[in-house]
């Protein structure tokens, strides 16, 4: 987690309010995005294409504003489908990542660096 900026508690929650406007904004776009594919492909393999891309490039444009934001906070993606994201931070002097996942209230809970959600542990 070098260089990368860590967050506080207060500071991760601070970023809730953006983050529930995002994240849905971010998962209906993947959405959309593997349904052009997967139409665009189906078309191409019946007729050779003809179909106009132009929904998965709106799709396509939304989902890297989204996540280049959220990059560009410092805040992880880790699943766009349920809302799942890391704030790296410090506690008790080791470097773990607050975890928060769309729906909850606040951030409550972290994990170490060599763990995932599965090992998620209470604040």
């Amino acid at each position: 987690m070098s260089g990368e900026r860590r967050f506080t508690i207060e500071q991760a929650n601070a970023e809730l309010v953006g983050l529930r406007e995002r994240l849905p904004r971010l998962r209906e776009a993947r959405r959309e995005l593997i349904r052009a594919t997967e139409r665009i492909t189906e078309a191409v393999a019946a007729d050779g294409g003809g179909v106009a891309g132009g929904d998965w490039f709106g799709a396509q444009r939304i989902l890297r504003t989204e996540v280049t934001e959220l990059a560009e906070r410092g805040i992880l993606l880790r699943d766009p489908e349920t809302g799942l994201v890391d704030f790296p931070a410090e506690l008790e002097g080791r470097r773990v990542y607050l975890c928060w996942r769309l729906g909850e209230d606040e951030v409550g809970f972290y994990h170490e660096e060599t763990t995932g959600y599965s090992g998620r542990k209470r604040l």
